[in-house]
């Protein structure tokens, strides 16, 4: 006889930057496979009601908890809220800020938002979430970092060196607790339509900015079907995996040259417009 799993005993999936862009839509096919869901992000994104409408669809849990990543205090809510709602076997951590801009002219404070969220935030909520992943017979932590993890980027800077870390951190972190229930994964997305604003970016960039442009759905199934499959390091698409190889074998001054004069289009904005410095959920 077959036996009837109901919603209250499947466990959770923990998504930060789930209301928009590719965490939107991993939240969606986690749902889609009957995972409950906690998700995460910023306050006034209508977070409820994305949570009610995947709840009525798929029929499962959901919850949400709103919050800004920049606040040194709120990784610690989180972990805690998480904590007390049930069983979490899969960590998401997708949140994550980007823009351009000439680094004399960005703020301490849009460099401090980066850093807090692209890189303290993913390791500090692994830790904190890692003893409870552990009570498990399976867990999973995936990753986000990005194709701009592979090469410095000018105009940009901090972005590329905060996706750096993801991987090296995601890298190091799978090696490390092999053998625990535990299993670490990276995907690097190339360039995503995730809003208005990183659409306007990325078409600025013209040709070889949209290339290995995936929707953020496709985006998703590959990511949660890879980590369900052991598939510890992702790069989604032919054409992102050429990139890459072509980024190993070029010279980093020749990269960063090509990669630079590309992103610096997007400085030129219309008069009266300023070059982004908005959070870009990745």
């Amino acid at each position: 006889m077959n036996s009837i799993i109901s919603s209250e005993d499947m466990p959770y999936a923990l998504v930060t930057g789930s209301s928009r862009g590719l965490g939107a839509d991993i939240a969606r096919e986690l749902a889609s496979r009957g995972f409950n869901l906690l998700l995460v992000a910023l306050p006034d994104e209508d977070l409820n009601s994305f949570t009610t409408t995947l709840a009525d669809k798929y029929g499962i849990i959901c919850k949400y908890f709103e919050t800004d990543f920049t606040r040194p205090e709120s990784v610690y809510d989180v972990a805690l809220w998480a904590g007390k709602q049930g069983k979490v076997t899969i960590l998401i951590n997708n949140a994550g800020i980007g823009g351009t801009r000439a680094f004399d002219d960005a703020s301490p404070e849009y460099i401090d938002s980066i850093i807090q969220t692209n890189i303290r935030t993913t390791s500090l909520l692994t830790r904190l979430m890692l003893p409870e992943l552990k009570k498990n017979e399976r867990a999973y932590i995936l990753n986000i970092s990005s194709m701009a993890s592979f090469t410095p980027v000018a105009y940009k800077t901090v972005y590329p060196a905060s996706k750096a870390f993801i991987w090296s951190f995601s890298r190091g972190l799978y090696e490390e607790l092999r053998g625990t229930p535990v299993f670490v994964s990276v995907i690097h997305p190339g360039p995503m339509k995730t809003n208005s604003d990183v659409t306007r970016r990325i078409e600025k960039q013209g040709f070889f900015g949209q290339m290995g442009l995936i929707p953020t759905a496709k985006i998703a199934r590959i990511a949660v079907t890879g980590l369900l499959n052991n598939d510890s390091l992702m790069i989604p698409g032919m054409v992102n995996k050429l990139n890459w190889v072509l980024m190993k074998i070029l010279p980093v001054w020749l990269r960063l040259s090509l990669l630079s004069a590309v992103i610096k289009r997007e400085l030129h904005d219309e008069p009266g417009v300023p070059s982004n410095l908005n959070i870009k959920v990745s």
